[in-house]
This record gives C-alpha cells, sequence and structure tokens, in this order.
C-alpha cells in the first residue's frame, strides 16, 4: 500500500512537470515555425495542459482498466465546476465573460447530455470516439474564430502569456523529456491507483473520480486560484469550463479510438451528478454575470458533500 501511494504522488509530480516542460519545447517550436500566439495558446498550450488526463485515461484503458479511465474523466469535469470554481469564487467574486454565459456554459451541457447518450447503451466504440474527436476539432476551430475576432488586444493578450523561444535543438529535447516523463508518470499513477483499488476492495472506477481526477486536475486548480488571487477569476471560469468540455470531447474521444471502453462500471448517479453541475453552473454565471462568493461555497459544499457519499458508499 505503501509503495502503492508513492507510485501515485511520484506519477502526478512527474505528470505535473512533465507537461510544462513539454508546453515550454512545442511552444517555442511552434513559434519557430511561424504560428502566431493565437493560435499557440489555443492549441499547443490548451492541449499541453491537459495531457495528463489524456495519456493517464489512454495508459488505464489499454491496461485494461477502463472504469479509471472513465472516472478520471468524470471526476476531473465535476472538480473542475465544483471543486475548482468554488475554491476560485471563495477567494474572490468572479466577473463572468460574456462568452463563458452564452457559449461555453450552455455547450457543457449539450456535451454532458451527448456522453451520456453515448454510454447509454453500455460501452464507447470508435465511432463513438470519431465523433467525439470531431466534436473538439470543431471546438477548438470556433473557439479559435471567435478569438481571431476580438481584435489585437486578443492577440498581444496570447503573446504575454506563452513561453519565449529557445534554440532548436533545447526545443527538440524538452519535447523529447515531456514526452518520455508524460508516459513515465502516466504508467506510475495508473499501477499505484489499480493497487490502491485492489488493497481497498473498491473498484478503479472510485479511484478515478476521487484520486487520480483531482490529481490530475491539480495544474487547472493551480491556475484558476492564482487567477482569482490576481484579481482575473475570468480565466478560472474559461479554464474549468474548457478543460471540462476538452475531458469530454477529446480526452475520451481519442482513449476510444485507440481502445474502445465499457461504461457499465460507470454509475448513474456519477453522470447525474455532472450534469446537474453543468445546469447549475449556467444560472450560477448568468446572475449578474458574476460568480459570488455564496454560490462558490454551495459548489465547494456540493464538492465535499459528493467525496463525502462516495467515501462512505
Amino acid at each position: 500500500m505503501t509503495y502503492s501511494l508513492a507510485y501515485i504522488t511520484l506519477g502526478l509530480l512527474l505528470l505535473t512537470i512533465a507537461a510544462e516542460v513539454l508546453v515550454q519545447g512545442a511552444a517555442s517550436l511552434s513559434r519557430r515555425f511561424g504560428l502566431s500566439p493565437l493560435v499557440i495558446g489555443l492549441t499547443v498550450v490548451s492541449i499541453g495542459t491537459s495531457l495528463p488526463e489524456l495519456v493517464v485515461s489512454v495508459e488505464a484503458a489499454v491496461s485494461g482498466s477502463g472504469g479509471l479511465a472513465l472516472g478520471n474523466v468524470v471526476g476531473s469535469n465535476i472538480a473542475n465546476i465544483a471543486l475548482i470554481l468554488g475554491i476560485a469564487a471563495l477567494i474572490a467574486p468572479i466577473a463572468v465573460q460574456a462568452q463563458a454565459v452564452r457559449m461555453d456554459a450552455p455547450l457543457l451541457v449539450v456535451v454532458s447530455l451527448g456522453f451520456i447518450g453515448l454510454v447509454w447503451d453500455g460501452g464507447l466504440s470508435r465511432p463513438d470516439g470519431l465523433l467525439l474527436t470531431a466534436g473538439i476539432v470543431a471546438y477548438v476551430y470556433y473557439s479559435f474564430r471567435l478569438a481571431e475576432r476580438g481584435g489585437p488586444s486578443v492577440q498581444e493578450g496570447a503573446d504575454g502569456g506563452l513561453p519565449s523561444q529557445h534554440s532548436g535543438v533545447l526545443d527538440g529535447g524538452l519535447i523529447a523529456v515531456g514526452i518520455l516523463g508524460l508516459v513515465g508518470g502516466a504508467h506510475l499513477l495508473v499501477t499505484g491507483a489499480i493497487d490502491v483499488a485492489a488493497a481497498l476492495g473498491v473498484s478503479p472506477v472510485l479511484i478515478g473520480l476521487t484520486v487520480v481526477a483531482v490529481g490530475t486536475s491539480l495544474p487547472e486548480l493551480a491556475t484558476s486560484v492564482v487567477a482569482a488571487w490576481r484579481g482575473q477569476g475570468d480565466i478560472a471560469v474559461g479554464n474549468a469550463l474548457g478543460s471540462s468540455i476538452f475531458n469530454l470531447l477529446g480526452i475520451l474521444g481519442v482513449t476510444v479510438l485507440i481502445h474502445p471502453l465499457s461504461t457499465t462500471s460507470l454509475g448513474w448517479m456519477e453522470l447525474g451528478i455532472m450534469l446537474g453541475l453543468a445546469v447549475v453552473a449556467v444560472p450560477f454565471l448568468r446572475s449578474s454575470y458574476t460568480l459570488s462568493r455564496m454560490e462558490g461555497g454551495v459548489l465547494l459544499l456540493s464538492y465535499l458533500g459528493y467525496v463525502g457519499y462516495l467515501v462512505m458508499r
């Protein structure tokens, strides 16, 4: 058990560092090829920050633990809305941008409903994966076009948040180290999670919904907390909603394309909570275009109650 917990801790640490290293190298290399900061920000950086969830889900699916992969995605979405937005709003009330209210939050509800529809028959096939992957491609393209119409200020903002450009040799080294770190970290995390589940006599999906989901969401949590502390809470909202959409469409889409999954281990309670939080987020964000401390407290208490229910069950 001790070794398994050490594997989980080391795996999460390695995943976090490797993702940052890979983003640094890939963003710099993309600049070298002449891509604009906006394109890099919406593709390389946004995808790079979700790579821990992606690699862990693929590793779990290929290792025969589809429940862990599904729990990771569903649990991450629950944590994004209830835990991350809850903590961020408690730090400081969040002024919400119109795009989050008009597009991202309603789209998350639609995507969540679509996902539940796909798992209704007890499995996710490669055609399902193709549909989900096509959805994330369309979402990224639309987000890019929307940001592009935002004008020079959006372009400059994207430029300010990107890593600096390095030499070609250093870029290649960073990318190689990042990929190896992601693969190694994912293997350690999945191995440790499966062992802990067996030792505790619980299903891998429960470990995925809690330990793995929160662990792989730590980068998003850190980003959102820092953003809220600096008075940039809209970044926290965009991060939480965008990451949740990417989890269902991109991460599960690619995972299922590689290895179809049985969804029978995933309970309807967890799916209902995921959908319910997405639905609740819409009026919360729409009310005066602000996520208040009280609403943040409700979200955080909901998450603590949800985790308590899982543990007691």
